[in-house]
């Protein structure tokens, strides 16, 4: 774990210092690999699409091990995996484009850059809220998340799903659409709820897990069924009760730049929180 902690605060510093590695990154490779497969459809047709990549990667890792160098040959390949998976760029920089935006122009494309889905995103602070936590989730969270616990198989995986599953620009049949998208979300889930468990501690706790259970209430979504759709309405409530405490006085919850610097802030509370645990559990593993 310790070895995955320093690859993650690796591969964090070098796509928050060289952000212009994000034009580097393509995934034409995968969208080949996925044309090559259009003769079979379904849950079968994601797995293969899948978890080919992933087992090349646990092979990969799995030679790593034998060199006798493995720590550092390791650590250069998660890293490498990493700065691939995370992004395509930082939440904060999108975040940071459209608060800044000098004008109409810069603040529709800003717009187009942060939101999380094929969907138009509006000019509305809930709707702004909701797209910075799910970028923050599938373009941070969740690869650091599946990254901890599986390496980087896991980050490669976690990425690979949330493309197949989320991407319209993919040619696949109904079928393979729905799988993928369902295997998006169900790895979306884990993530997502550990993000609501940070942010109670570092936002207003009775307002997230207020949310939360709200949602789960009023939803009509089964307990069993595994999506982040919750993640929203918590962000949306925790980002709102700081911004009605602001710092001795009131602020306008409905201005869009407002919960925005708010959630940026969030957000990054949450990262802090989250490898905070994680060093709490490599120092008890030392201690242990």
């Amino acid at each position: 774990m310790a070895l995955r902690l320093f690859a993650v605060l690796v591969a964090l510093a070098i796509v928050r210092t060289l952000p212009h590695l994000a034009r580097w990154r393509n995934d034409r490779w995968f969208r080949a690999w996925v044309g090559r497969l259009g003769d079979i459809s379904g849950p079968g047709h994601v797995a293969v699409i899948v978890l080919v990549p992933v087992a090349a990667t646990v092979l990969i890792a799995g030679l790593l091990a034998s060199l006798p160098l493995f720590d550092i040959a390791w650590l250069a390949f998660a890293i490498v995996v990493l700065a691939w998976t995370l992004g395509p760029r930082e939440i904060e920089t999108d975040i940071d484009a459209l608060v800044r935006a000098p004008d109409t122009l810069s603040r529709d494309e800003a717009m187009v850059a942060l939101r999380h889905d094929e969907d138009t995103l509006p000019w509305f602070a809930p709707a702004l809220v909701e797209a910075a936590v799910y970028g923050a989730l599938r373009r941070r969270f969740g690869v650091l998340l599946w990254f901890f616990l599986l390496g980087p198989a896991g980050a490669l995986g976690y990425r690979l799903a949330q493309t197949l599953g989320r991407d319209a620009a993919l040619s696949l049949d109904a079928a393979t659409r729905l799988a993928a998208r369902r295997l998006a979300d169900a790895l979306d889930w884990l993530p997502a709820h550990l993000m609501v468990f940070a942010m109670a501690l570092v936002s207003d706790f009775d307002a997230v897990m207020g949310a939360w259970r709200a949602w789960h209430h009023t939803s009509g979504s089964p307990r069993t069924r595994l999506d982040p759709d919750f993640l929203g309405a918590v962000a949306r409530a925790g980002v709102d009760a700081d911004v009605a405490a602001g710092d001795g006085y009131a602020e306008d919850v409905s201005d869009p730049v407002t919960e925005l610097a708010h959630a940026r802030l969030v957000i990054r509370r949450v990262l802090v929180v989250w490898l905070a645990v994680v060093a709490l559990l490599v120092l008890a593993g030392w201690i242990a």
